[in-house]
């Protein structure tokens, strides 16, 4: 979660970073006002940043080794920079031309927290999910070596990035080839926590200085020639290095030491995240004097302890994200029940399956966008065994700032093919509570709990339960049956209710469970003349394409419209804004409704709003 910050009271002076209108300037200013430059880029990230809210500990830490590196590569002339993670490019797009974009820095239709290849020809890969720029470093290497190209291909990638399968994968083949692919450590001993396991404890004893180690480690075992460590800081040293490595033509990695968040105080004394994020400045705001706002990360938290200490076999995992999946009173509490694998949600999964086979009951908490990599383990490792694992996935929907790359809203369409697999989808912070006891009261299978980011609002209480599914509202006449799942609940409900005063008979229904489809929503659509269902994930592969087929299964010939978001890659922006675009908010609910009444299809939607 982002970590409010306050900007500074005056502006700050820029005049250097003003000049800097693209790489080549960097590369011809005069070495004595690098330092200078330095001290302006990161006054300047400090006012911006704490003032649009992104991405801020990250960025401090790589100012001087950015610098370095545009002074070394041109990648003007092709030489390509590709960045793991991407949140650690914002002074590369400082020095590629784009201050002045900074004023719009992860708002809608402004510029983006990340790497993209839209905003500049200087930006390769739109880098948001760790550990994947060596490997993009690899096959590009590659490509240019086909086709007789001498541009050099540089990946500059955090220690905690260096944690994830997928990049020891890319080393095992890039320390074998003879291609001259650079590979940048910006080790700051970090991810959004503390790194951990035994790469993490190699690395602290190559930052200690022990020379036997410097002639052989983990790098050069895998083939390639080991510069480091270095000040990441000292400017004039990185850029040395960098032209040495350069030189040698062949494999090598540049292991730099960087303090996260450095030159801000608040973050370089913040021990949790080093102010890995930061939220937008916002005035005062007046005391709320009723119940304090909870956010859905917070239920869960509260409620996985209570489990855990009744349950002595619930374990938690995660991937790095201990602080951000609310899984961090939980560690506190059983610090031997709690595991963080570093940013390896494969491994986390598949150790999951063999805790369950154990006899434990792991609880793996991650956001939604994150369970996509690990597709592969949760259908084949825990589900094709019937394991009982369950997951928690947090940011699912629509996410907001951080864009395509983080929205959570593939999972439904993954999770529905999963044979055995129980979804869960709770509606406000009551359901939350029951459905993760149910959840981890399953011993027959993998189970789910999805749930999105930011406030969890009030509970909507049902007037019945039919099975496993809540009725949230009914009129006398069964005309149509608004199938709302999950948090959209309050938007249906608001719907069904304006419809109701329409003359239109409708029903609210809460699945709770999406997977499998529940009897008694087959039943209750089948008393229905028209069936709506409304999702925070794709409209065509989702929870409503789920119920359509149980309906055939069942011959049950009501007709149903699904609605939820478009297959495509939708651009950053608030979760509200970009909901009501995709057709989404209580008033476009009840149009959609009486447009399907008439026999129309819901007005098509644009592909990326």
């Amino acid at each position: 979660m982002a970590t409010p910050a306050s900007p500074p009271t005056r502006p700050v002076t820029t005049l250097l970073l003003d000049s800097i209108t693209g790489p080549g300037d960097v590369r011809r200013l005069p070495a004595a006002r690098l330092e200078q430059l330095a001290a302006q880029i990161r006054a300047f990230l400090i006012e911006s940043v704490t003032a649009t809210g992104g991405h801020l500990g990250p960025n401090l830490g790589v100012v001087e080794l950015t610098i370095a590196l545009h002074r070394v590569f041109d990648v003007e002339t092709g030489d390509a920079l590709l960045f793991d993670t991407g949140h650690q490019a914002y002074v590369h797009k400082l020095l590629t031309g784009r201050r002045k974009e900074f004023v719009g820095l992860r708002q809608a239709g402004g510029m983006s927290g990340y790497p993209s290849r839209s905003e500049s020809p200087f930006d390769w890969v739109e880098n948001s999910h760790a550990s994947t720029a060596l490997s993009y470093a690899d096959g590009l290497a590659k490509a240019r070596h086909l086709a007789g190209d001498p541009a050099a291909v540089v990946a500059v990638v955090g220690d905690g990035a260096l944690t994830g399968g997928l990049a020891f994968e890319a080393l095992n083949n890039l320390g074998a080839a003879e291609r001259p692919v650079m590979v940048v450590v910006n080790d700051n001993g970090r991810s959004y926590a503390p790194t951990t396991g035994a790469l993490a404890a190699h690395l602290e004893l190559l930052r200690k200085g022990d020379s036997a180690m410097r002639r052989r480690n983990i790098f050069t075992d895998l083939g390639f020639a080991y510069f480091g460590p270095v000040d990441g800081h000292d400017v004039h040293r990185v850029e040395e290095i960098l032209r040495r490595a350069q030189a040698l033509e062949q494999p090598v990695v540049v292991h730099t030491v960087t303090v996260k968040g450095k030159g801000h105080r608040p973050a370089e004394n913040d021990e949790a995240d080093r102010l890995h994020a930061v939220g937008p400045a916002s005035p005062p705001q007046v005391p709320d004097q009723g119940k304090p706002a909870q956010s859905w990360t917070s239920v869960f938290s509260k409620t996985l302890l209570k489990l855990g200490d009744e349950r002595e076999n619930v374990v938690a995992l995660t991937a790095a994200m201990g602080g951000p999946t609310g899984l961090a009173t939980f560690a506190d509490a059983f610090p031997s029940r709690f595991f963080d694998v570093g940013i390896a949600e494969q491994h986390a999964v598949t150790s999951a399956a063999g805790m369950a086979m154990g006899g434990l009951h792991p609880v793996v908490a991650i956001y939604a966008t994150f369970l996509n990599r690990a597709f592969d383990q949760l259908l084949l490792d825990v589900a094709l065994h019937k394991l009982p694992v369950t997951f928690v996935l947090d940011r699912a929907g629509i996410t907001g700032p951080d864009g395509p790359s983080h929205h959570g809203m593939w999972d439904p369409a993954l999770l529905t093919a999963v044979p055995g697999l129980r979804l869960a989808v709770p509606r406000d912070p009551a359901q939350l509570r029951q459905l993760l006891r149910e959840a981890v009261d399953d011993e027959s299978g993998p189970t789910v709990v999805r749930f999105p980011k930011g406030e969890a609002g009030p509970d909507l209480a049902a007037i019945r339960r039919d099975g496993t599914a809540d009725v949230l509202f009914a009129s006398g006449i069964r005309d149509v049956l608004l199938v709302a799942y999950g948090p959209l609940a309050a938007e249906c409900l608001a719907a069904g209710k304006a419809l109701d005063a329409q003359g239109i008979g409708c029903t609210v229904a809460d699945p709770r469970w999406a997977a499998p489809v529940a009897a008694e929503l087959v039943q209750m659509a089948a008393r229905h003349r028209l069936v709506v269902t409304v999702e925070d994930g794709l409209r065509s592969h989702g929870a409503g394409s789920l119920l359509v087929h149980a309906l055939r299964e069942s011959a049950v010939t009501t007709p149903v419209h699904c609605l939820g978001l478009p297959t495509a890659f939708i651009a950053h922006g608030g979760r509200a804004r970009i909901l009501a675009q995709a057709g989404l908010a209580a008033t476009q609910i009840t149009y959609a409704v009486l447009r399907a009444r008439a026999g129309k299809m819901p007005a098509p939607l644009p592909a990326r709003p």
